[in-house]
């Protein structure tokens, strides 16, 4: 009788191999949204300052994660910086790290557009009453700012977990690894099983990807409800 090809996926360890891979996947991820979110609105706070050098510096940080390619970063810090230098990291801790710093510059200018979109009389106001501008921030924007960047947040978050697909590029072994190496030993056995195990990477990605993406439209669409009344 011949074999299904789903039955690649339970052959041996296969099944536990891909949650493993995914688990790998989520930390990074994770790791990377964690420590790009802090950085990121840091940064953001800063890019609101009124000195243009810091400004310029920080757009410019902005701009390099956002011109230069995910694959290419990943390369750049990868191979060519650590031969450079004669540096030995491993690959998931600077997956993470990548990751967190591409991050942090999108979450800068997540945060910067939503300070500076609380309206001016907000400001004013806390002004008024004698608030410096440590508390202006404390107390004033930033607890405004918040509701307007959490859609945009959860929206990075699930470009950061689509993006992992990469991290193959340089070895890590996430799911989209473990997934190419499954399919690869049991090519003989089983022709049809790249189907079953990128339908199931794809579910996988669906199952984490989508609820974020269905909370985003749902906090997107409170704060339009609230706003028009």
């Amino acid at each position: 009788m011949a074999h299904s090809g789903i039955n690649v996926l339970f052959e041996g360890d296969n099944f536990i191999r891909l949650l493993g891979g995914l688990w790998i996947t989520i930390k990074i991820a994770a790791g990377a949204l964690v420590g790009g979110v802090i950085l990121g609105t840091i940064l953001g706070v800063l890019r609101t300052l009124n000195s243009k050098i810091l400004r310029f510096i920080l757009r410019l940080y902005l701009e390099f994660f956002r011109i230069i390619p995910t694959v290419v970063l990943l390369f750049l810090f990868y191979y060519i910086i650590p031969r450079q230098f004669n540096l030995n990291m491993p690959a998931n801790e600077l997956a993470t790290l990548v990751f967190g710093l591409w991050v942090a510059a999108e979450m800068s200018d997540i945060v910067r557009g939503s300070l500076i979109s609380v309206p001016k009389h907000q400001q004013e106001s806390g002004k008024a009453i004698g608030l410096n501008r440590y508390q202006l921030y404390r107390y004033v924007l930033i607890p405004q700012a918040v509701s307007l960047e959490i859609p945009a947040t959860i929206n990075l978050a699930t470009r950061v977990i689509k993006t992992t697909s990469l991290l193959m590029l340089i070895s890590v072994m996430d799911v989209i690894n473990v997934g190419q190496q499954v399919i690869e030993a049991n090519n003989q056995s089983y022709p049809t099983g790249v189907f079953w195990v990128y339908g199931l990477i794809f579910i996988l990605y669906f199952l984490i990807d989508y609820p974020l993406s269905w909370w985003s439209k749902r906090l997107e669409k409170q704060r339009l409800e609230r706003n028009n009344g």
